[in-house]
């Protein structure tokens, strides 16, 4: 019997299968109506989670009063006051999820590793410690002073995790390099750890952004990262069709026309741009680069077309989600983002590395 090969996102259904073509087409049918679905109600629970980060914090602010803050702003009413002083962290907060959870889709389509995240992987370790030592060693004190190192620390840690996890006869397997990352980030975060504590002043002004707090960050800093979190964005936006291709192997890709090689080189720099530009704003938030693109796999499919779009909607909804159950859990005071989605993503990156059918993607 012939078989034929299905590009990622078609749906190879049993019906097909058994040479059912009718039976085929619906499910083809089914698939795009769903993805719009989930794509709609992506939207809707972020927006409805921009709004309760506007509302909900130690001075909690009624949804009218919300409403009315952002359609006629009146800097003399405190609750309009409140509201608008909490813009610039919900906007933040969408940035840097977005940022992450494109980053992390698009590294698990070229790494065809289900275990890639830019925190796993170490890539976020590697920006933490360019920025502590540009705190420690030139005294920058802002997002625009550091961001550079943070570019410059993302690109070689990943680099040196994937050099790592190449050695040897089976190359860079799943396995291979999420021990290759947690070896590399340990060694970062000690290296890390020990310019801190030479110096009180780094240690208070890193003591913050260390755990992924999304409190207090200015327009300024924002504006700064902004621009390369657009470009990064960009590029990889345009990796769908590149990803569908590389998933079915270098190979075949090359036959329908890609160039692996130049493809991840480019994507290299998108995720850099995009995990550089995240850490500097926010600090290291692990793990919402890894469950964003395992839940969004569970409802569209596997097409990159759908998966990289939907991620900057869900990865923004997902940190937003960390950053209000932050603010109510120990209420007057605050447990940061980074924390919160630490604690959501573990589980999931367990029952992951658990599951012998993700091998790879």
């Amino acid at each position: 019997m012939a078989t034929s090969t299905t590009a990622p996102g078609t749906v190879a259904s049993t019906a097909a299968a058994a040479g059912n073509p009718a039976a085929a087409a619906v499910g083809r049918a089914r698939r795009p109506a769903a993805q719009r679905v989930w794509a709609v109600a992506a939207v809707v629970v972020l927006g409805l989670l921009v709004l309760a980060s506007l509302a909900v914090g130690a001075r909690y602010v009624p949804l009218p009063v919300v409403l009315d803050a952002l359609a006629n702003p009146d800097a003399a009413n405190g609750d309009h006051a409140v509201v608008i002083s909490r813009i610039a962290r919900t906007v933040a907060a969408l940035l840097v999820g977005a940022a992450l959870g494109l980053s992390g889709t698009a590294m698990q389509g070229l790494a065809r590793n289900p275990l890639a995240d830019p925190g796993i992987l170490g890539v976020n370790a590697g920006a933490s410690l360019a920025v502590v030592a540009a705190i420690f060693f030139l005294g920058a004190a802002s997002v625009s002073s550091y961001i550079w190192f943070a570019f410059a620390g993302a690109a070689v840690a990943a680099v040196v995790v994937y050099s790592v996890a190449s050695l040897g006869r089976e190359g860079a397997t799943p396995v291979k390099l999420a021990l290759a990352g947690a070896a590399v980030s340990a060694g970062l975060v000690s290296i890390m750890s020990a310019l801190l504590l030479s110096s009180q002043d780094s240690l208070e002004l890193f003591r913050r952004w260390q755990v992924g707090a999304l409190a207090g960050k200015s327009w300024e800093s924002i504006g700064t990262v902004a621009p390369f979190m657009a470009v990064g964005m960009v590029i990889l936006l345009f990796t769908g069709k590149l990803l569908n291709n590389l998933s079915l192997g270098d190979d075949v890709a090359r036959s329908l026309g890609q160039r692996p090689g130049l493809g991840r080189a480019v994507s290299a720099v998108g995720i850099v741009l995009l995990c550089g530009s995240a850490t500097a704003l926010a600090g290291p938030i692990a793990f919402i680069g890894l469950v964003v693109p395992h839940l969004l796999r569970a409802l569209v499919g596997p097409d990159y077309r759908w998966l990289l779009p939907l991620s900057l909607v869900a990865a923004p909804a997902v940190l937003l989600f960390a950053d209000v159950l932050g603010r109510v859990l120990l209420m007057p005071a605050e447990i940061p983002a980074g924390i919160l989605a630490a604690f959501i993503g573990a589980p999931v990156f367990i029952a992951v590395v658990r599951r012998g059918r993700s091998a790879a993607l």
